[in-house]
């Protein structure tokens, strides 16, 4: 009796070691593949906090709440299943599918950086003064959340690809789970950061009044750094998919060229090496997203923005 105990509790402790490796695995997995999401992740985080804008502070928190919920379903109930099945029965429309979202991310960034030299803000000031209703606003940022979201977890299912169907399945939930609790929990703080800042400042002691007022001050240049640094990442994440995805599908030109760029800064920088070698294939990166990224934005505004725009000349000429 007492050996059956004793071989059953080691039985026990197998299992407990192993079950305890398991989700070690999928801890460090998931943690690869959320970083791999960083770029998307940061312009999620630097987009939402404008949606919230203008609007009353006791409604801010619920909206983002709200936006967040969205966001976890599109996730789990519709982009995880798809990319799943996709993985399992199709594999070979992964590199290709990651790569239009890497096309789509360059757009975004090179967009944004047109605006910002062009000084074309017309449609953010429209935005701010029509002030829509909440539901019109939630509705607005789940709509642009389920394309980050898509992007986010197509990304991570890359980096997890080898895995089992069912280990891929909890890698990506723990993913979704994760990165949707940082990215809302950040947003939380932001958009409350001033009126945290307000209320110290009302406070007595000049060091609390003074952090509250350098916490308002603060905002808009928090949001305008989560901007460009959200712009950069779309930009180096974009055309970093489309550079390994070529080369996975043959095209070795360009990936060659930036590889042996990199190899040779690394050896030419000695211990610096390493990160020299990474900066140089970072900067390649952004610079193929952004030539890509300005070529869609070039062919988006010769077709379907003069579309959208030629109706409302023709009415105004009449």
């Amino acid at each position: 009796m007492a050996g059956g105990l004793v071989a059953l509790l080691d039985d026990v402790s197998v299992l407990a070691r192993a079950a305890a490796a398991s989700v070690d695995d999928i801890g460090a997995a998931a943690g690869r593949a959320s970083v791999k999401a960083a770029g998307v992740v940061v312009d999620d985080t630097a987009v939402t906090p404008q949606y919230v804008h203008g609007l009353a502070a006791d409604r801010e928190l619920p909206i983002v709440r709200r936006i967040a919920v969205g966001s976890l379903r599109n996730k789990l109930l519709i982009i995880l299943p798809a990319i799943l099945l996709l993985s399992q029965f199709l594999p070979w429309l992964l590199t290709p599918i990651l790569m239009i979202g890497g096309a789509y991310l360059c757009y975004e960034g090179a967009e944004k950086v047109w605006h910002k030299i062009s000084g074309h803000h017309e449609a953010h000031e429209s935005v701010e003064e029509a002030l829509p209703d909440e539901k019109t606003i939630v509705s607005g940022a789940v709509r642009t959340d389920f394309i980050l979201s898509a992007e986010i977890m197509v990304i991570s299912l890359n980096e997890v690809a080898d895995e089992g169907f069912v280990s891929r399945a909890v890698i990506l939930v723990v993913v979704a789970l994760g990165i949707t609790v940082l990215v809302y929990g950040v947003v939380g703080l932001i958009v409350k950061m001033d009126d945290v800042g307000l209320a110290l400042s009302e406070r007595p002691g000049k060091g609390v009044a003074r952090l509250g007022r350098g916490l308002v001050k603060g905002m808009p240049k928090l949001l305008t750094a989560l901007t460009v640094v959200g712009t950069a990442a779309m930009l180096w994440v974009g055309g970093h998919i489309i550079l390994v995805g070529s080369d996975e599908l043959g095209l070795h030109a360009v990936y060659g060229a930036v590889h042996h760029l990199e190899e040779a800064a690394h050896e030419a920088t000695g211990a610096l090496g390493p990160v020299v070698g990474w900066l140089v294939n970072t900067l390649a990166s952004a610079l193929l997203g952004l030539v890509i990224g300005a070529l869609v934005v070039l062919v988006m505004k010769l077709t379907f923005h003069r579309r959208k725009h030629q109706p409302a000349a023709e009415a105004g000429s009449h």
